[in-house]
């Protein structure tokens, strides 16, 4: 990770978690070069990030200043522009995983064409439930290139993805790419969601995953409860 992403990160942190309140001053330019060690140019970089991602304002004169944004507005706006998959975004509560399958096959044109491979490679298929504190929240669909990402079983499945990706790979996780939809659940859904007939809309988020080199490594179809989540967006001029 590049100086000033790194530093970026820890000040983002630091409002997540309050150390930095909604209104308050961030450190002095000069400070921050003493603390983190680097240069004026290093700073102003990790801090026009946080600018870009709605976090903090700068006031001629005055400073770096956090925005005045509730603390799940926080959240979700960091949810959003860094993702880290569904359990770390949830750490603290008990989120669990039930594989409803888990297959190889070669992918459909579509599909091979968002991952940039052939349709006669192999691709992991994977369809899992999430539920947030027992309640089913999320129904995922994910394919994945099985040359890129070797090893994947169910055990992994299980738990986070992502975390194998970065600790047992060591492939670092860049971007992500998404298309969010309203839809109706199939019939499937409705039972895996508890839904009843006809009641309650989903939200898909359509999504193709980056490594920091370029290559998508994933393509899944997200279905969310239409009364489990909320999307925010923030517009930057």
């Amino acid at each position: 990770m590049i100086k000033y992403q790194e530093i970026a990160k820890d000040l983002r942190k630091k409002i997540q978690t309050g150390i930095y309140k909604s209104g308050a001053q961030l450190a002095l330019e000069r400070e921050m070069c003493e603390h983190y060690g680097v240069s004026r140019i290093t700073i102003k970089k990790a801090v026009d990030e946080l600018v870009k991602e709605g976090l903090v304002v700068k006031r001629r004169g005055d400073g770096t200043f956090v925005k005045g944004l509730a603390h799940e507005d926080v959240c979700e706006i960091s949810m959003a522009d860094h993702f880290s998959g569904f359990s770390k975004s949830f750490a603290g509560h008990d989120v669990t995983t039930e594989i409803v399958r888990f297959d190889i096959i070669h992918p459909e044109s579509e599909t091979a064409s968002k991952l940039c491979i052939a349709t006669d490679d192999f691709v992991y298929d994977i369809v899992r439930l999430r539920r947030l504190d027992g309640r089913p929240v999320v129904v995922e669909y994910t394919q994945m290139p099985i040359e890129l990402i070797p090893g994947i079983k169910r055990d992994i499945l299980a738990h986070s993805i992502y975390q194998y990706i970065e600790q047992h790979l060591h492939f670092r996780i860049q971007s992500a790419h998404r298309l969010i939809r309203a839809l109706l659940p199939t019939g499937q859904e409705e039972e895996l969601l508890d839904i009843e007939h006809g009641s309650l809309p989903i939200l898909e988020v359509e999504q193709i995953a980056f490594l920091d080199d370029g290559r998508a490594f994933a393509y899944s179809r997200i279905h969310h409860r239409g009364d489990e989540q909320a999307f925010r967006v923030i517009s930057i001029r």
